[in-house]
């Protein structure tokens, strides 16, 4: 089955380009100290806004750091929430949809009125509040630091990502739940946890994954409007959202030039983004043989 479903996801050939592309970024952010000389909060007043060069090859910003240093760097944080908030939202939601979707009744009715609420919220104001009161962890050894910031930020963007996983998994167990396979576990004695967790959920686990694609790229999306409007982690720190807006913001204060401390950062959110959602569509593709031509590899003829 596994290699049926990489045959398919081979055949979506934007999917196969995306992936190359962020397992490239991604390996350029573990390598960060390795790729480049500098830190990422070195500063060089005698070097503000220089032009790519052999030792800057991507330049520096109003500060003098280097922008290749703070883009690898950055992109480490932005991944790692983008990771973290999938994680977590993809974890609970799984939870909740999988209890709602076996048990039905009260405990369906309970957990899909909680998510209803959940959805009600608007969403970047919740996120605003909660990034601010969660960024103080009730952890002494995390408080005030650069990790406490990402994990609060994850944990947050996650509270309000996991509905969608929720409904998507009880969607499958409503429809799976009174299956052959499922009527002999029960039949057998087998435990409702060892249904749910082994048999059912297995056969469910298509929406989650494609889910959890989309949740990386939203969450990448809302780290770095948080980190742009301020609230998300704070400098010197650096990430994708707050290289942007301290370039903005250096670019409207001086009028200096130097848009390409702005072009970067952005380009690499939207680079990101766009691939991994090709990622989503070719495992959508590649995990539902009836979605159409793109979903199968051709066949050959005897």
């Amino acid at each position: 089955m596994a290699r049926m479903v990489w045959r398919r996801f081979l055949y979506h050939k934007p999917a196969v380009v995306s992936l190359a592309a962020l397992a490239v970024l991604l390996l350029a952010a573990i390598l960060a100290p390795l790729l480049s000389p500098h830190g990422p909060n070195q500063i060089d007043l005698d070097r503000q806004l220089a032009l790519p060069s052999w030792e800057h090859p991507l330049g520096t910003d109003h500060l003098g750091r280097d922008l290749l240093a703070r883009l690898l760097y950055g992109g480490r944080v932005s991944l790692l929430i983008g990771l973290l908030a999938m994680a977590f939202a993809t974890s609970f939601g799984t939870l909740v949809g999988a209890l709602a979707g076996y048990y039905g009744g009260w405990v369906d009715s309970l957990l899909m009125r909680l998510t209803d609420v959940f959805l009600c919220f608007p969403g970047l104001f919740v996120l605003i509040i909660l990034s601010l009161a969660l960024r103080q962890l009730p952890i002494p050894a995390l408080r005030g630091t650069a990790l406490a910031s990402i994990l609060a930020i994850a944990l947050v963007i996650a509270l309000l990502a996991w509905m969608t996983v929720a409904k998507l998994v009880r969607a499958s167990f409503l429809s799976l739940r009174h299956q052959d396979f499922v009527e002999a576990a029960r039949a057998a004695g087998v435990t409702n946890a060892r249904i749910i967790w082994r048999h059912i959920l297995p056969n469910a686990i298509s929406p989650v994954i494609i889910a959890s694609t989309f949740r990386v790229a939203t969450a990448i999306i809302t780290e770095s409007g948080l980190s742009y409007l301020g609230f998300g982690v704070q400098p010197p720190t650096p990430t994708w959202g707050n290289m942007l807006k301290n370039a903005q913001e250096h670019m409207l204060q001086t009028g200096t030039n130097g848009p390409w401390a702005a072009i970067l950062p952005g380009l690499m959110i939207f680079v990101t983004v766009v691939a991994i959602n090709f990622v989503g569509d070719g495992l959508r593709d590649a995990l539902d043989p009836h979605k159409g031509q793109g979903a199968n590899p051709p066949t050959q003829s005897n």
